[in-house]
């Protein structure tokens, strides 16, 4: 097993997605104003390149938030890492603008997540997998307020193990499947849509179906329909129709950074409110227009009697079963009513499970206070709140809707919850320093005396 010299950071951050590459920037905008003695800081990300959702960037398939919503813009307003400052880098700021339009199209914002990650590889390494977060060994005095990271090479299987003053937990989210539904080379989760899409044989996809009834659900059945002009395409979902996403103005308030402190310091029947009111705006709904279009293909092809897009509403899938190439899907209606579908591919797009970290932390997670029921309690500065016997700071981004509401796992706060979590990091640099040079002075005052 090969080892490296263990290194010291002020900030270890744990995957490199969209969230922790907001926090490097704010990082690295500190240090321009610091002029000795920066905050340090290294990233850790196991995939081989920097990606956010590679597998739905589907032709013309648009943000649903405003370009302003970017990694820095609602922190820091004149970042050279902004939206508009990517458009200005590529000569499209005047046509971008002639557009008219907030939102962007999802490749176009990958390019600028590409563009603005190509401006901070000096801190983060791929190909890099965190297997372990421990305590330091005893016999190391100076450890008492780090833990230690081991770090699994993917290439090569080498181990790297460095100790951080503050972790940050930015792992993304998990895909999730129904029960007994094992993802293979015909039965694909929205996740991997596009890569799986590519190996396959369109000729050979005569049949398909897409389960779930939310925004990707509706992006993928629409691109099937029109990539596959000779296949049969089978929408399945358990409600009646598809559900608008809400966002009008009063309701996308609800992704402000002030409704995050209307959420974590509201009581109960403030945070039920938050759900009951405002989950339309973005668990299993579908934007007006894809909607629209996806109801227009159905009519069309009832006024030409050549149906190939069928849905199957009050559906879900009870069971999945290889057959030779393809699979037969046994679709169950809340009513009990069942009828079997051969499929040449299925693809779930059944969301994702929120991030937890337990695993990660092992015998760490000991340390860290949960709430009555089960889940971690989180200070409003996303840190986990631990015992004592863990000084050192574990932030999270993500998994914490059930303490900071809707914004947790998306873009719209990005920026404004990095830069939160830079300043804490930053003013508990400042007390550990001042603290160490307080101790520094009384013990050169006790050799004086």
């Amino acid at each position: 097993m090969n080892t490296r010299a263990i290194d010291t950071y002020d900030v270890v951050g744990i995957g490199f997605g969209p969230s922790n590459l907001s926090l490097a920037i704010s990082l690295e905008e500190h240090h321009a104003n610091v002029l000795t003695n920066p905050v340090t800081s290294a990233f850790f990300e196991r995939q081989p390149q920097f990606g956010w959702h590679r597998n739905m960037l589907l032709p013309s398939a648009t943000m649903q938030i405003s370009f302003l919503k970017d990694l820095v813009t609602f922190r820091n307003p004149v970042s050279r890492f902004s939206f508009v400052s990517f458009l200005h880098a590529q000569g499209r700021l005047a046509q971008f603008v002639n557009r008219k339009d907030f939102f962007p199209t999802r490749q176009e914002f990958h390019q600028y997540l590409e563009w603005a990650e190509s401006g901070m590889t000096n801190v983060v390494t791929y190909n890099s997998a965190v297997t372990a977060i421990r305590r330091p060994p005893p016999d190391d005095a100076s450890s008492a307020c780090q833990v230690q990271i081991e770090v699994r090479d993917t290439a090569d299987g080498s181990l790297r193990r460095v100790n951080a003053h503050n972790v940050v937990i930015s792992t993304g989210l998990q895909p999730r499947m129904p029960d007994g539904v094992v993802r293979d080379e015909r039965v694909w989760h929205s996740s991997e849509f596009l890569a799986q899409y590519r190996l396959a044989d369109p000729a050979q996809l005569k049949s398909v179906a897409v389960v779930g009834a939310g925004q990707s659900a509706a992006e993928i059945t629409k691109f099937l329909h029109a990539q596959l002009p000779h296949a049969q395409v089978h929408a399945v979902f358990p409600s009646y129709g598809y559900s608008i996403a809400d966002d009008t103005p009063f309701a996308n308030q609800v992704f402000d950074a002030e409704a995050v402190d209307d959420y974590y310091y509201g009581n109960e029947p403030t945070r039920e409110a938050f759900w009951r009111y405002h989950r339309n705006t973005n668990y299993g709904v579908v934007d007006d227009a894809d909607i629209r279009a996806l109801y227009q293909i159905a009519y069309d092809e009832d006024v030409c009697g050549t149906k190939r897009l069928h849905f199957h509403n009050q559906t879900k899938v009870a069971s999945v079963v290889r057959d030779g190439p393809g699979a037969r899907v046994l679709l169950r209606r809340l009513d009990g009513a069942q009828r079997e579908l051969g499929v040449d591919a299925i693809v779930f797009a059944t969301g994702y499970a929120t991030m937890d970290p337990t695993s990660l932390l092992g015998d760490l997670d000991r340390y860290c206070l949960r709430d009555a029921s089960g889940r971690h309690r989180v200070t409003r500065g996303y840190r986990l709140v631990t015992t004592p016997e863990l000084p050192c700071g574990i932030y999270l981004q993500g998994g914490t809707e059930h303490t900071h509401g809707l914004t947790s796992s998306l873009l719209s706060n990005i920026a404004v919850r990095s830069g939160e979590i830079a300043d804490a990091v930053i003013k508990e640099r400042t007390e550990r320093h001042l603290a160490a040079a307080g101790s520094a002075v009384l013990q050169s005052a006790d050799k004086s005396a």
